[in-house]
């Protein structure tokens, strides 16, 4: 009877046992706000059982680490940017997957921000002072001030007194309310979640412009991942407001649903930035700190 037990054991193993398959990487970056850890294992749960594979988000700071791993074979999906989206790779390295779906559109703004009790009303009037951009990578934190500048002849590198990079939207928003800059650069969806979620630092600040809308910041798949986890990563993602527990992620992200659209949504960011590189190849290479 014991060596029955033991055969049968045996038998439920390859069934039931780990699954040995490397962990499926997602990376993430200021993109959204990542400080609430708890919410991140739960959304990284709520995927590995779905997927039926360890799903492990992996944070960095900046759009270009992101980039780099995935052009190194190292993520296999990353929620990024519109802008590094629209940059040319040779060979290309990232297709579109899925895009999110906020406040009943795949859309979002830039905001141009100030402390609360500044008296400057628009960009003009921030010649000369402080100005805080979130990523050399980011639509609304960088290319889009820019594309602002570029429309008066100016270059940020002797239109502001100082500028640095936060590399997060959030402390963008922070730096701009505890005055460590006369203004910034923040994506919209950033700033609207704070001020819920914390208003205390939204409202030091106030916004002097709003951008037209912009394709909202993708989740792409690297080129190379196997097709049916890139299918079933896709219609996982696109299914979560179909589910009480994907529901309930949503609504921590502050996000309708993630939806299925085309790279054409990007193509005002992609004519912007291309507009800006005729001007002047070297018109964005500022300081970084």
């Amino acid at each position: 009877m014991r060596a029955f037990y033991l055969l049968l054991l045996f038998w439920m193993i390859p069934v039931y046992g780990v699954d040995n398959r490397p962990p499926i990487r997602f990376g993430l970056t200021a993109v959204v706000v990542t400080e609430n850890l708890r919410f991140l294992d739960q959304w990284s749960e709520y995927l590995s059982e779905k997927m039926g594979r360890k799903v492990e988000f992996e944070l960095r700071k900046s759009y270009q680490e992101v980039m780099d791993l995935l052009d190194a074979g190292n993520l296999d999906f990353a929620w990024i940017c519109g802008y590094p989206f629209v940059q040319s790779r040779e060979p290309e390295t990232i297709e579109l997957l899925s895009v999110p779906e906020y406040r009943g559109a795949p859309l979002y703004h830039s905001y141009i921000i100030v402390p609360q009790d500044s008296t400057v009303k628009n960009l003009g009037e921030l010649e000369g002072k402080v100005f805080a951009f979130s990523d050399p990578d980011s639509n609304s934190g960088f290319l889009y001030p820019l594309a602002l500048m570029a429309a008066q002849d100016k270059k940020p590198a002797s239109y502001f007194r100082h500028t640095f990079f936060t590399f997060n939207h959030a402390e963008t928003v922070q730096a701009v309310s505890e005055r460590f800059a006369d203004g910034g650069a923040v994506d919209s969806y950033i700033w609207e979640y704070l001020a819920i979620f914390k208003p205390e630092i939204t409202e030091k600040t106030r916004i002097i412009n709003t951008s037209p809308s912009f394709g909202f910041p993708p989740i792409v798949s690297r080129l190379g991942v196997n097709p049916s986890t890139v299918h079933l990563m896709k219609t996982t993602l696109e299914n979560m407001d179909e589910d009480s527990s994907g529901k309930a992620l949503l609504a921590q992200l502050k996000l309708d649903s993630f939806g299925h659209y085309t790279d054409s949504l990007y193509n005002d960011i992609r004519a912007m930035a291309n507009k800006i590189q005729r001007v002047d190849a070297e018109f964005n290479q500022i300081p970084s700190e």
